[in-house]
């Protein structure tokens, strides 16, 4: 069902800079930038692109959008400091274990410098 996912920026060599590290992070390669300046990461099958606003506005975070990441605890938490240390903000608890829902998962969670929340997610099985 996933094609693609899309955030907005107001900075992309910003952007650039912030996610080519947290994808490198868990094993990706960095971004590249298509003649309409936008910047598409393939990694697993999936494309993650950050975009100016095609309709001329600033963008902005959609409040209560999650974008997800599938990998390792390892590599989540690699991500999350290579975020922190470049223009990301830490949020919601520590990355770490969460149990809900008969569910086991190891989560970490960022904000990008635009304000776009990510998350860091791998399922724990027994």
């Amino acid at each position: 069902m996933f094609s693609h996912m899309m955030v907005g920026s107001n900075d992309i060599a910003r952007s650039k800079k912030f996610y080519d590290v947290t994808f490198a992070a868990m094993g990706g390669k960095p971004g590249m930038q298509d003649p309409k300046g936008r910047l598409i990461y393939m990694h697993n099958g999936s494309l993650f692109i950050v975009t100016k606003p095609i309709d001329g506005n600033p963008a902005t975070h959609g409040n209560g959008s999650t974008v997800g990441f599938a990998m390792t605890p390892d590599q989540a938490n690699a991500w999350h400091q290579a975020g922190v240390d470049n223009g990301g903000e830490a949020i919601e608890d520590a990355p770490g274990i969460r149990e809900g829902g008969g569910m086991k998962m190891y989560l970490a969670y960022l904000r990008d410098p635009d304000g776009n929340k990510l998350c860091a997610l791998h399922r724990i099985t027994d």
